[in-house]
């Protein structure tokens, strides 16, 4: 199952492009460059509001930052997220980002395949250092569902190919944490965006008891279970594939869980996989 959402894009308190000014996703579409920062105060800000230790990351960037910079990328450009469901996300550390260091961005679309319920829309987006070589890359497949399709929170069948689950018994892996989020916490990480992280109505009118939190917000307690697990600078390379299985409300309690070595990590609520992740490449 994925979930799907359809709430108006605001960026800074303002709704940043009407409905009509959208544009149509189409393969080879290529992203405005732009420049970009993780800055240290916010990296701060908001892994405090997850409940994670920022000195974990001594004075680096956590890497989940850049799903949001990736999709923020694509609505500077015109392309919307409104209404789409996330599928599969793939995440690449080339090499440290400090943060505060400045990050060209650019991306493009690869890749639009129609499906029974719409499109999927494969996008690359890549952040590069000031020497020109990636730093971050972000892949990600999204279903844009046909407006027949739209609203539906169950968007399960006719999305294409459904990826085959990694973790199929996530209480026969190791916990190695367990995290409680509360309504304030979401908001203090963010409140601005998709209305369905931080509104109860918003979340209540796209078919879910109570907000959800945006994909990449659970992403940090992954990343944060892998930096604590290895060495105390954590990893120079890391390449993920991401798979968001279930929505994660504001007041869940889950279980960050993994396998014996060390490639397999998942989010655990009630015996069922809440977002789960398979390391190609750590080191």
């Amino acid at each position: 199952m994925w979930w799907i959402f359809r709430v108006p894009i605001w960026i800074s308190g303002k709704k940043i492009m009407n409905d009509n000014e959208w544009i149509d996703p189409y393969e080879g579409f290529v992203y405005q460059e732009d420049t970009i920062t993780i800055a240290t105060v916010d990296q701060n800000k908001a892994l405090i509001a997850c409940g994670v230790d920022p000195a974990l990351y001594d004075g680096k960037a956590d890497p989940s930052f850049f799903i949001s910079e990736a999709i923020r990328a694509g609505v500077r450009s015109g392309i919307t997220s409104n209404g789409n469901v996330n599928m599969l996300q793939s995440l690449v550390q080339h090499r440290p980002v400090v943060l505060d260091e400045p990050l060209r961005v650019q991306g493009q679309i690869t890749a639009v395949q129609a499906v029974a319920r719409g499109r999927t829309i494969d996008t690359d987006v890549w952040f590069e250092g000031a020497d020109g070589a990636r730093a971050i890359t972000a892949k990600r497949r999204t279903l844009k569902p046909g407006p027949d399709k739209a609203g539906t929170v169950n968007a399960g069948g006719g999305a294409g190919e459904r990826p085959a689950p990694i973790v199929e018994d996530p209480l026969a892996l190791n916990n190695v944490g367990d995290h409680a989020l509360t309504p304030g916490g979401v908001l203090a990480y963010s409140s601005e965006g998709n209305s369905i992280h931080f509104e109860p109505e918003a979340a209540r009118k796209a078919g879910f008891r109570a907000p959800i939190i945006g994909g990449g917000m659970g992403v940090h307690y992954l990343v944060a279970a892998l930096w604590a697990h290895g060495e105390p600078a954590g990893p120079a390379e890391l390449d993920l594939d991401i798979y968001f299985r279930r929505p994660v409300f504001w007041d869940d309690a889950f279980s960050v869980r993994v396998d014996a070595d060390w490639r397999v990590i998942c989010l655990e609520k009630g015996g069922k996989v809440l977002t789960e992740a398979r390391l190609n490449r750590v080191s």
